[in-house]
């Protein structure tokens, strides 16, 4: 079997798992659509300031939603002897984690894809801004994701694992939050968002090299510390 044929049979195992157990991307599509919900509660319905405001409510939101099902991205794997099969197969782990982040991105990521423009009319967004909201949320989203990963390998087994992913993972995500909210802030004061489109797309570009070697040095560690 070759390689891209044995990575397209993870992610299809992958794939198949997570959507027999569901509750991850319920989870994270519930919390984005709850919590943006609450902001004209919270804030008010004032028109402009939500229109103001609501490309950072929708992609602080989806940052949020990313990091609820990491602390079980590789727990489980690790728990249920899972690790040791991946470390031990003929695939090399680098892309066994790819293959987990594909489904993980597909899973909890694309249902979101698909709320955030209804919550951004909600929210006051005008039609024509919609297609590059969409698009810092497609070129973004995976660097979310890889980044998360490798908070996820460092703070396996780690007791309140949760909080432990967040303070990891939030500093490398913060630069994908403020070029693409600055992409979106550009294309509704009418200018071209083409820099920060670019600026995000390097960022995920540099997630996608740096990530599956990083997190399999953080579970090759964990393995020889059981």
């Amino acid at each position: 079997m070759t390689m891209a044929r044995a990575l397209a049979s993870l992610i299809g195992a992958e794939l198949r798992l997570a959507f027999r157990a569901g509750a991850d991307a319920v989870m994270a599509v519930a919390f984005f659509v709850v919590t943006v919900s609450l902001f004209p509660l919270g804030i008010g319905p004032e028109p402009n300031l939500l229109l103001r405001i609501a490309p950072g409510i929708i992609w602080v939101v989806v940052l949020l939603a990313t990091l609820l099902p990491l602390d079980r991205l590789f727990a489980e794997d690790r728990n249920d002897g899972m690790l040791d099969q991946l470390l031990l197969a003929p695939l090399p782990l680098e892309a066994a984690i790819l293959a987990k982040l594909a489904a993980q991105w597909a899973m909890t990521v694309v249902p979101i894809l698909i709320a955030a423009p209804v919550l951004a009319i909600m929210l006051g967004m005008h039609a024509d801004h919609l297609p590059v909201l969409v698009l810092t949320l497609v070129i973004g989203t995976p660097a979310l994701t890889l980044w998360g990963a490798i908070g996820a390998a460092l703070a396996v087994g780690a007791r309140r694992a949760g909080i432990l992913i967040s303070l990891l993972a939030l500093p490398l995500q913060v630069p994908v939050l403020i070029f693409a909210v600055a992409a979106v802030d550009a294309a509704m004061m009418d200018l071209t968002p083409r820099p920060h489109l670019l600026l995000l797309t390097a960022m995920t570009v540099f997630a996608l090299t740096v990530t599956p070697f990083a997190a399999a040095a953080a579970l090759r560690q964990a393995a020889e510390n059981d």
